[in-house]
C-alpha cells in the first residue's frame, strides 16, 4: 500500500493535481522543505493550484519501504525538474514521507542529495 501511494503523490506532483495530492495527504501533514521551514497541507495544495510549481519530470532512481503495524515510510532517492517561482530547477533529492494506515502522508522531509 505505502509503494503505491508514494508512486502515486509522485504522479499527482508532476500532473499538478491538487485533488490527487488532496486525498493522498493527511489534513495535518507536517513538510520540512529544503529550506527547513514547516509547511501543511495547505502549503502544498497551493502551490499546485497557483501553478508556482510546474514539474516536468520526477525520475526514481531508489524507493525503499518499511512498514511496522499501520505506519509505513517511503524513502525516495531521485532527481526532479521543473520551475519553482518562475526559475528553472534540475535537483538530485532525498525525500522521507511517513503514511498513516489510512494511505495517507502525514509527515514528509525532503533533502538534496
Amino acid at each position: 500500500m505505502h509503494r503505491s501511494a508514494e508512486r502515486r503523490l509522485q504522479a499527482a506532483q508532476l500532473a499538478a493535481d491538487a485533488d490527487a495530492l488532496d486525498a493522498l495527504l493527511n489534513d495535518r501533514l507536517v513538510f520540512t522543505g529544503p529550506d527547513g521551514a514547516l509547511y501543511g497541507k495547505n502549503d502544498d495544495l497551493e502551490i499546485q493550484k497557483s501553478g508556482r510549481q510546474h514539474l516536468a519530470r520526477v525520475d526514481e532512481e531508489d524507493l525503499a519501504v518499511l512498514v511496522v503495524g499501520t505506519t509505513g515510510i517511503t524513502w525516495f532517492l531521485g532527481t526532479l525538474a521543473g520551475t519553482f517561482e518562475g526559475q528553472e530547477f534540475t535537483a538530485r533529492l532525498r525525500y522521507t514521507r511517513t503514511w498513516v494506515h489510512t494511505g495517507r502522508a502525514i509527515a514528509a522531509h525532503v533533502s538534496r542529495a
